[in-house]
């Protein structure tokens, strides 16, 4: 049997079946990413608190600012999904706000514990106080459609509202007013 050449249509089909393979592959690698950035970013939330579960507030500041980190990257990843993106430019700020607080924390334990606070407590608890405000203003846009988005925003929320009260309660406790 002889082999006829293939026709301009013919390789044509075949360069565009073959590049839209590639094309899905591509897509499911980056989705699977994306989902594995996200898992990741929950991860280092976790370590956090087990951090400050063990009295290391060092610990749990370094991986709430990696979790800041991920979320930032989470916003940009996700620029197709408005909803995603006002999630993870809320979840950024409330991290930072959560790793200024803890390393309020670790500065004053540090420091020896002596009160009044020392200034830098004290500016670590006014730059937590700040970035929590930035998170409340982004995640209190209640555009989301139901689903995971608005669920997580949910949480983000409700959270970003119980850090309004320990970062008030830490700024009394460490005489910065």
């Amino acid at each position: 049997m002889t082999q006829r050449p293939a026709t301009g249509s013919a390789t044509l089909l075949s360069i565009l079946c073959l590049s839209g393979g590639i094309a899905l592959a591509l897509v499911n690698m980056v989705a699977a990413q994306v989902i594995g950035n996200e898992a990741e970013m929950d991860r280092l939330q976790g370590k956090a608190e087990e951090a400050m579960a063990n009295e290391d507030p060092e610990g749990a500041a370094m991986n709430m600012g990696r979790a800041a980190l991920m979320a930032k990257f989470l916003a940009k990843a996700h620029q197709e999904d408005i909803s995603a993106v006002r999630l993870f430019q809320g979840a950024e700020p409330l991290f930072r706000s959560q790793e200024h607080s803890y390393r309020a924390m670790a500065l004053f334990r540090r420091a020896g514990g002596q009160l009044p606070a020392s200034s830098g407590v004290c500016g670590s608890l006014s730059l937590a106080q700040q970035s929590l405000q930035q998170a409340l203003a982004t995640l209190n846009d209640d555009n989301n459609t139901p689903g995971p988005v608005a669920t997580k925003a949910t949480q983000l929320r409700e959270a970003a509202t119980d850090w309004v009260t320990v970062i008030d309660s830490l700024i009394g406790d460490y005489q910065c007013r």
